[in-house]
């Protein structure tokens, strides 16, 4: 290792290229600062190289495959024996798709101004960073910094994980054969998206959760919508169900559960997939050499301008308390560069969307009615089947319903939740009506264009006042 006498002056200093950091670059070159984004893999991050790019693709590639099994009733023939899905070339087309995005990002931070250094950072002080890279090793002196390293899989202490037999979410994504059976330790988000992926594939799949249902983060009735569909799957769901041990002998793994219902019990699987969160990458980074304080499970506690202890230095996205979602990221990535920048800017919305792609999509912004209720409001609720939305029938994709929940004497919009096809596109109307404040008289009296599922909005809302066509309003 060389050792650099001289450090490289520049205004700002990002760790992490992922989805917060590009975007925080690419807004500061936009402010004119002088930038190096430093990132130790590849640009775009996890979400862009191993997470949620690579996932959606891998869903949607599974779900393309499920849907040929019910095109006869539509009168689509296909050859009897001919359909198969081939997981290594799957695979080519998902690198095709990465290096895609890839270069784009390449290109948007060469755009911009933004120097981008491969190697991994360390602090060296509060205004200094070291940079190693591959054998030489670069200081940079830093008027600001943005902290946006990310997060990893966490995997617990008796679960070792080999890449082979017992897999993180990143693994799974690697593999060039389906397996015959898997066994998802975690049924939240990523767990049941790659388990319903899988089971569209022919694999036998078995969800362990130790909470008492799957999704324990969104409302009740929409995971229950989701196990039932997992259940059509051949999905074998086990809730309120831990894992003891996991041992792998002779190319397969046998788990070790326990619960109330079933006592204990021995699973051998081909596989194992562990998806029960997330842990932020802040161990390595040197954040005491730089005085950046951190809370009991590692995460750095920000204020809303996304400056740390240190007001010079910044953290976004997986590294601060919140959900790790991208667009969360990219937001604060927005507002530390636009803060540093001199502008008025701040992350002062709690309104983060959040979409699962399972079977059917979920998404949802706001408040559920539970969450509502304990916030003191009087609720007002109402549902809009898709089995009542003529685009949805037309499209075979009836299943799912949307959701909104009003405060009972404003009719202020406190939360649209959705279930059914398109739900990760839909739910953008329901961030933006959220945002402005709308009442469901808004979203109600504005003309949505037929036929589109996005009527489902207009009629969820006309339904909690008591109007609504294409239903009986209830009395």
């Amino acid at each position: 290792m060389v050792v650099g006498e001289v450090a490289v002056e520049t205004d700002v200093v990002v760790i992490g290229g992922g989805p917060g950091g590009y975007a925080a670059a690419i807004r500061l070159g936009q402010l004119g600062k002088s930038v190096v984004l430093i990132e130790k893999e590849e640009l775009g991050g996890v979400c862009l190289n191993k997470g949620c790019i690579p996932s959606k693709a891998f869903i949607h590639a599974a779900g393309e495959f499920h849907k040929l099994s019910a095109v006869s009733k539509m009168g689509i023939r296909l050859p009897q024996g001919r359909v198969s899905f081939h997981m290594n070339e799957w695979q080519g087309w998902k690198s095709s798709v990465i290096s895609q995005l890839n270069k784009g990002v390449s290109h948007l931070c060469e755009a911009n101004g933004v120097t981008v250094v491969k190697g991994t950072a360390t602090f060296l002080s509060e205004d200094r960073i070291g940079v190693e890279t591959g054998r030489d090793f670069e200081t940079y002196k830093f008027a600001q910094a943005i902290i946006a390293s990310g997060s990893r899989p966490f995997i617990p202490g008796f679960l070792e994980r080999d890449g082979i037999h017992i897999l993180d979410s990143s693994d799974i994504l690697q593999l060039e054969e389906v397996p015959e059976n898997l066994a998802i330790i975690g049924g939240g988000y990523i767990g049941m998206e790659m388990g319903m992926a899988l089971a569209k594939l022919g694999v036998n799949v078995t969800i362990i959760e130790a909470a008492e249902r799957i999704l324990p983060q969104i409302g009740a009735a929409f995971s229950k919508e989701i196990q039932k569909q997992a259940k059509k799957l051949g999905m074998t769901i086990k809730t309120s169900t831990r894992v003891e041990s996991a041992t792998v002998a002779d190319g397969h793994v046998e788990l070790k559960i326990t619960s109330e219902k079933d006592g204990e019990e021995r699973l051998i699987q081909d596989k194992v997939l562990v998806t029960i969160g997330r842990v932020p990458n802040t161990g390595m980074i040197g954040l005491e050499q730089a005085k950046v304080q951190t809370d009991e499970r590692g995460y750095i506690p920000v204020d809303q301008a996304c400056r740390t202890n240190q007001p010079h230095i910044y953290a976004i996205g997986d590294v601060t308390p919140g959900v790790a979602l991208a667009h969360r990221a990219a937001k604060q990535g927005v507002v530390a560069a636009e803060v540093i920048g001199g502008l008025p800017s701040a992350n002062d919305s709690d309104l983060v969307p959040y979409v699962i792609f399972t079977e059917p999509q979920v998404a949802g912004v706001g408040l559920t009615k539970e969450e509502a209720e304990r916030h003191g409001y009087t609720v007002k609720s109402a549902t809009f089947p898709y089995a009542a939305n003529g685009r949805a029938l037309a499209t075979d994709e009836g299943n799912g319903f949307a959701e909104v929940i009003v405060d009972a004497e404003s009719h202020l919009l406190l939360g649209m939740h959705v279930i059914g096809a398109e739900a990760s596109n839909l739910i953008g109307e329901g961030v933006l009506a959220l945002e402005l404040s709308a009442r469901a008289e808004d979203l109600a009296m504005t003309m949505h264009p037929h036929p589109t599922l996005s009527e489902v909005w207009m009629e969820a809302a006309a339904c909690v006042l008591g109007h609504a066509i294409h239903v009986v309003n209830k009395k």
